[in-house]
């Protein structure tokens, strides 16, 4: 094949041209000739048997905050806009409660952990195109964030969409912008180290980073696991959480039978006849919360010796324009950021509970973040209320009417209704919510046309 027509050569000429790093190429090169050659990307069930005697966070000694934390740094993945809630900026922007974003919220978390226990505990954010410009002008409203010679962000990689039938790059001149795809948050390991932002927390003297999710207001620095790494000396952990009926689609981790190292399962990597086994959340058990813990000397070490993270390829299967079905057929090449615990002897799992495991994907999760199950503390720890005993209520609201954000703030114009006393609402149909409106129990609503409740209205199920 001629260079002229080779995908991998195509692909690379694409990613030069688009100032991509040398470490973000040679991952994704990596991944289209691992695809092309025919690796497998599924992982059969009866690859795999479920992790066992997982520790529990509760089951760690305390430590001492100012001697565990001395060299932990937090990072945050902010790449992701508001486009399932209707919105085209960054989520972190967007309020969580009480008038506070997300990302004012966990730069609050920050400061306190920094003031309480005399830490530097540096913030870093990693930014898409996207996310960058509009998040640089919120951070200067908090200069005070910095810390002295580490970057506040750097940038996720961009990566090509591929034909799906030849799997060189997929041309769109109606949308150029259209021909690229983030390349999942697996890409966190390559960016980490082409940025460099890598060498610059190491020399800095920061051994060990928490990444999380920015739209996970209960993922936040502890000091007991900073301790459990050291004393450990783990190089990865994942926080896990017991499944449930809810976490059916999610990601879980196994023991691979081959050699016993724990893996990564994710639905797209789910062989058609394993789907039922997949969903079987009882046998599968433990769930990837997306808050990982990584050792920076052990990763720096991985990287340099493998030339990179060879993380599971996740081939999703798309159109060139997503809202056009009838557009190109392609291929988007993806990776998780949990599946590098599969690259790394020693890795290990801890069990949370829920409270560090609240991510909002959608306006229903915001409904129980922005509503009284929660508050937010001193230290702007955001926690379920005390007397939920850590158990949220369930809310499911009409998408039809709920799912943009617009038309969900239109629909509660006084604030969320009390969920202190709700096991579960759910709605159907068009509802407008009065102010000090009460949910009790079960609570299910239908509306066959607009309806609106009035202030204080008690819906006792």
């Amino acid at each position: 094949m001629s260079a002229e027509r080779d995908p991998a050569a195509l692909a690379e000429h694409k990613l030069r041209a688009a100032g991509q790093t040398d470490e973000s190429i040679r991952s994704f090169l990596s991944a289209l000739a691992r695809v092309r050659h025919g690796e497998a990307t599924l992982i059969g069930s009866d690859e795999l048997e479920p992790a066992s005697n997982v520790p529990a966070l509760d089951q760690l000694p305390d430590a001492d905050p100012a001697r565990a934390l001395e060299q932990v740094a937090v990072i945050k993945l902010n790449g992701g806009l508001a486009t399932s809630m209707g919105l085209q900026q960054p989520k972190s922007l967007i309020e969580a409660r009480e008038r506070h974003s997300f990302l004012e919220i966990i730069i609050g978390q920050t400061l306190a952990l920094r003031r309480r226990h005399g830490i530097r505990l540096p913030l870093v954010l990693m930014n898409s195109l996207a996310t960058q410009v509009p998040t640089r002008v919120a951070l200067e409203r908090h200069p005070e964030i910095a810390v002295e010679r580490v970057p506040l962000e750097f940038l996720q990689s961009m990566v090509p969409k591929l034909d799906a039938d030849t799997l060189a790059p997929v041309s769109w001149p109606a949308n150029p912008a259209l021909e690229w795809n983030p390349p999942g948050h697996g890409d966190v390991y390559a960016a980490l180290r082409g940025s460099g932002m890598l060498d610059a927390l190491l020399q800095q003297g920061f051994r060990y980073v928490m990444i999380a999710n920015a739209d996970n207001l209960g993922s936040r620095v502890d000091a007991r696991i900073a301790a459990y790494l050291v004393s450990k000396r783990i190089p990865f952990l994942m926080e896990v959480v017991e499944g449930t009926e809810a976490d059916r689609k999610g990601g879980h981790i196994a023991r691979r039978r081959s050699d016993g190292q724990l893996v990564l399962r994710e639905t797209a990597q789910t062989p058609t006849e394993d789907q039922e086994s997949f969903r079987d959340f009882r046998r599968w058990r433990y769930y990837n919360t997306n808050s990982l813990w990584v050792d920076l000397q052990a990763l720096e070490q991985r990287l340099a010796a493998a030339g990179g993270l060879e993380l599971p390829v996740i081939v999703n299967r798309k159109t060139v324009d997503p809202r056009d079905r009838s557009s190109t057929p392609v291929v988007q090449l993806e990776s998780a950021m949990g599946a590098a615990i599969a690259s790394f002897k020693g890795a290990a799992l801890l069990q949370v509970p829920r409270t560090r495991f609240a991510p909002v994907k959608t306006t229903d999760d915001l409904l129980v973040l922005r509503s009284d199950a929660y508050t937010l503390g001193e230290d702007w720890e955001v926690l379920p209320a005390p007397e939920l005993g850590g158990k949220l209520p369930y809310v499911e609201l009409d998408p039809a009417f709920y799912k943009l954000l617009d038309e969900f703030q239109r629909r509660l114009p006084e604030g969320p209704p009390s969920l202190r006393e709700a096991d579960r609402l759910i709605v159907h149909g068009d509802v407008t919510f009065g102010r000090g409106v009460i949910v009790r129990g079960n609570v299910e609503l239908r509306a066959d046309e607009p309806r609106r409740l009035a202030d204080g209205t008690v819906l006792d199920g």
